[in-house]
């Protein structure tokens, strides 16, 4: 039997926005926020781990290059899962003195606002906690990797709680409803840049939490109310509401970034006109059928309900052309429709290729491990050449 433990883990889209830490270190954010956790079968990253007495040291291989495991984030999960095993004692002693490598991969672009990060660290401390046996909930620890991660270790609709401990003890994630509950949300994530962005998140953040009223406001005023509004529209399924909801507390993050002093930005000419293009489509549709979200990226998030996915992605076509059209949807299968003739006058068709691609997705599980033996170390303990 393989000592090697690989876990697959999602990707997670918030609705109610995280921005900006009480405390750097343990990673503790000014408000709660809940996400959506996206299929794993689509995207998700992919993480192998071992341990073994002849490893002379600590080593991690990310999407195929090696890199350093001097990250203090990095150290910190491992710390904290072997002193979780410890307390446990789920393993014995000499192992937890054992080195480890962790080979890790995502099927999507790295920071590019595509929470990359969340999906990397959820899988990480998942897996290093089945190598070490650690029972109890990881959420805390995936935490101190990236804030985000803690969400990804649940599937469907997630809330991360700030807490208000100093120690960080009570800010954990827990599920608001599984994936089951509402089978027909989906998601298009329409990729409009994958290249790292010019403000990280933790730069944008502190900035905002030293400098920008609006944040001040947004934490003691608005956020509590949306939180348990949309709570309420997930658990009654309730999409207009859900959408609204979804849509104003993502430009609201976006208008704390201009608020932020010096400011920054991080939707593009082409994030503005989708958000226009959703606002005609709902308008026209005579309802709120679709609803956009932009995290700290260009990229596009819509959700929507499965009987909308069609429409929209000929209207996606239609308005955003791409020059490689069989390549341009990626993800779930769907039959796509001729566009509804009075869909075609709501915006002019663009440029070419604004949007790379679309991913089609829906919502998903948390981390699942993969026993097929299908890991990313070989036998040596050493990433597999492909």
């Amino acid at each position: 039997m393989s000592d090697i433990v690989t876990v697959k883990a999602p990707v997670n889209i918030a609705v109610i926005k995280y921005w900006g830490k009480r405390d750097e270190d343990l990673i503790l954010p000014l408000n709660d926020s809940v996400s959506a956790t996206l299929d794993t079968s689509i995207m998700c990253a992919k993480t192998s781990v071992c341990a073994r007495p002849e490893f002379k040291e600590n080593e991690i291989w990310l999407n195929g290059k090696k890199e350093s495991f001097q990250s203090p984030r990095l150290q910190n999960c491992l710390k904290e899962i072997k002193s979780r095993a410890a307390t446990e004692n789920s393993v014995n002693e000499d192992f937890l003195q054992w080195k480890v490598r962790v080979c890790s991969e995502n099927n999507f672009p790295t920071a590019a606002g595509l929470a990359s990060s969340a999906a990397g660290y959820a899988c990480l401390v998942t897996a290093l906690a089945k190598l070490y046996k650690v029972k109890s909930d990881v959420s805390s620890i995936a935490r101190l990797g990236s804030g985000s991660a803690c969400r990804s270790v649940y599937g469907g609709f997630v809330r991360w709680h700030a807490g208000t401990s100093p120690d960080g003890s009570d800010s954990v994630a827990s599920q608001i409803e599984g994936s089951a509950h509402w089978p027909e949300m989906q998601a298009l994530i329409l990729v409009v840049g994958d290249t790292k962005k010019k403000t990280s998140s933790t730069t944008g953040m502190k900035i905002s939490t030293q400098t920008s009223e609006l944040l001040k406001h947004r934490i003691k005023y608005c956020v509590p109310q949306r939180t348990d509004e949309i709570i309420q529209a997930i658990k009654q399924k309730d999409f207009p509401k859900f959408a609204e909801i979804t849509m104003k507390d993502s430009n609201q993050f976006h208008a704390v970034c201009l608020d932020s002093y010096p400011p920054f930005v991080y939707m593009t000419d082409v994030s503005h006109l989708i958000v226009d293009l959703i606002h005609k489509y709902n308008e026209l549709s005579g309802s709120t059928k679709v609803a956009y979200t932009f995290d700290a990226g260009p990229n596009a998030c819509l959700y929507l309900l499965e009987e909308e996915v069609p429409q929209v992605l000929s209207l996606i076509r239609h308005v955003f052309p791409s020059s490689n059209p069989d390549q341009f949807v990626t993800g779930l299968k769907t039959n796509e429709v001729a566009l509804n003739p009075e869909l075609k006058n709501i915006c002019e068709p663009q440029a070419k290729d604004l949007i790379k691609y679309v991913i089609h997705t829906k919502v998903g599980e948390g981390p699942t491990e993969i026993t097929d033996g299908s890991h990313l170390l070989n036998d040596a303990g050493l990433p597999k050449i492909e």
